[in-house]
């Protein structure tokens, strides 16, 4: 069983290798890595899992206390980051020995009272193995040597995160439908909130970032329970560092994670921006069911057609969530929540989809005799049996010839083939391909 544990921060001076760090630790290429200084600018995270434990991990820019562009931004990134985090992995260069900007980072983290792991970078040679001594001269008692480009010592480094982060408790909620409420600051997300409750529950304001806090509120609407998260309204990248936000977009992605179904509010008087895209990128990213709701479109001019334009304004932005659907409301006027209840029922019950093997087989297998699939990889896949193995998200483990011979065009075509076959809406599904023995 997985254990989920608290959030560790990865901070230091530029170009030490916290970024390769990152993505040595969460397993892919998440952060932009180059060589010059201040590439990485805003705060970026990712869930971690090291044997049974599951963590969060942020990258941070790295601090220097020279007025460079942006410095004053990526040092108050890295600041929020520190607050937010249980456990701060300082990276230094273990080639170069301490710097005087090592010795002043490392004063600012004393002053967080949270565990210091200092990582040694750069360590892929015992020619450089003595530097790490230096380093205690920093008053940090633990100095793990590493080379986040050869994946040396990382396993020492996580041994060690997992040993002092805390055992934190996530709420949860047994018999309830729960759904959480995402969104840009002030696209009516409290609004939304008070009127699915029914009441004042949330603060509702003008100004942006009224809501600091992702509030739990469970509730019964006819005879069904329910509990519904409100989150801080995420701001764009570049805005995030502000004190007035620092928690939002931490405390958003734990609102989805204790989420089945997730409403990514949209304002139905604006244009569709990227920062809209980035923050439904959250739910897919924790593979939770989505619904999009259109508020304030009692606000929108409109006629017969401007309803379906504004839901194909959705498809062509979001063409990585075609399956969610879309609902229009006025939180504003109390209108048309009945019919997002509706909508989040029906998602809810396909995200918990259980469907009899026979019933898959049947469509793979009448999929594959329709379309053939193409050669790639040198052969051609060859399906011969599959099943769903989990829900939330449904989940299908396709036994095949050879998984590397899955074009990911005809595994994109076999899962519309499910979703049309099977009332798949508002869910990500999955696809696990796995050679037959």
């Amino acid at each position: 069983m997985i254990k989920k544990r608290g959030i560790v921060a990865i901070v230091g001076r530029p170009n030490v290798g916290k970024s390769s760090l990152f993505n040595r630790i969460v397993g892919e290429k998440i952060s932009i890595t180059d060589d010059v200084s201040g590439i990485t600018r805003d705060r970026i995270y990712s869930r971690c899992q090291w044997l049974d434990q599951e963590f969060m991990v942020i990258d941070t820019g790295g601090i220097e206390m020279k007025n460079l562009p942006f410095m004053e931004e990526i040092r108050a990134q890295a600041e929020l980051a520190i607050d937010e985090a249980d456990v701060i992995i300082f990276v230094v260069d273990g080639r170069v020995g301490v710097m005087n900007q090592d010795a002043d980072i490392v004063n600012i983290l004393f002053r967080s009272n949270k565990k210091i792991i200092v990582a040694a970078n750069k360590i892929d040679d015992v020619k450089f193995i003595d530097n790490i001594y230096d380093f205690y001269n920093l008053g940090v008692e633990d100095i793990i040597p590493i080379s986040a480009l050869h994946g040396i010592g990382i396993g020492d480094l996580l041994d060690k995160v997992v040993e002092y982060l805390p055992n934190k408790m996530i709420k949860t909620y047994e018999n309830t439908t729960n759904f959480c409420v995402i969104g840009q600051p002030n696209v009516g997300k409290s609004s939304l909130t008070n009127a699915i409750l029914g009441y004042e529950r949330v603060i509702v304001s003008d100004v942006p970032g009224t809501t600091r806090d992702a509030i739990d509120t469970p509730f019964t609407r006819d005879g069904e329970n329910y509990t519904v998260i409100d989150t801080a309204g995420i701001r764009k990248q570049g805005k995030i560092y502000e004190n007035a936000e620092k928690y939002s977009v931490i405390r958003a992605i734990n609102a989805i994670e204790r989420s089945d179904v997730v409403l990514v509010v949209l304002d139905g008087t604006k244009d569709i921006e990227e920062q809209d895209k980035r923050i439904a990128g959250l739910a897919v990213e924790a593979n939770r069911a989505v619904i999009f709701v259109v508020n304030k479109w009692d606000a929108v001019e409109k006629d017969d057609k401007t309803m379906n334009e504004f839901t194909e304004k959705i498809r062509n932005q979001f063409l990585f969530l075609s399956y969610a659907p879309v609902v229009f409301v006025s939180a504003l006027k109390k209108q048309r929540i009945h019919l997002l209840f509706d909508k989040i029922k029906e998602v809810y019950a396909n995200y918990h989809r259980r469907v009899p093997t026979n019933v898959i087989n049947d469509i793979i297998m009448d999929a594959t005799i329709m379309n053939q699939a193409p050669i790639f990889n040198g052969d051609r896949i060859k399906i011969y049996y599959a099943t769903q193995v989990e829900t939330v998200p449904p989940t299908f483990v396709l036994f095949c010839n050879n998984p590397s011979f899955m074009h990911f065009s005809y595994e994109r075509y076999l899962e519309n083939q499910l979703r049309a076959a099977i009332d798949f809406e508002g869910t990500p599904i999955r696809i696990i391909l796995r050679k037959k023995e």
